[in-house]
């Protein structure tokens, strides 16, 4: 059994029923969440990779058409 860091709720599952670095979400908050430890098990919110890429593909592309833009201009 684990706690869900974000609401605290008592999630069960044993450390065979998963394998560190496994993402599973709470089935209170529904936030996901990254097994740090099967024995005992231990959870962490994970992080969302997916998101921090896009943040950054959108604030790399406002430069670039800027710079297009500059280049436009000459």
């Amino acid at each position: 059994m684990a706690h869900c860091p974000e609401c605290e709720a008592l999630i069960e599952m044993e450390g065979d029923e998963v394998e560190e670095g496994e993402l599973v979400s709470c089935p209170e908050c529904g936030v996901d969440l990254e097994v740090i430890s099967t024995n005992p098990v231990e959870l962490r919110l994970a992080e969302d990779e997916e998101l921090d890429e896009d943040e950054d593909e959108e604030e790399e592309d406002p430069l670039d058409e800027d710079d297009e833009d500059d280049d436009d201009d000459e």
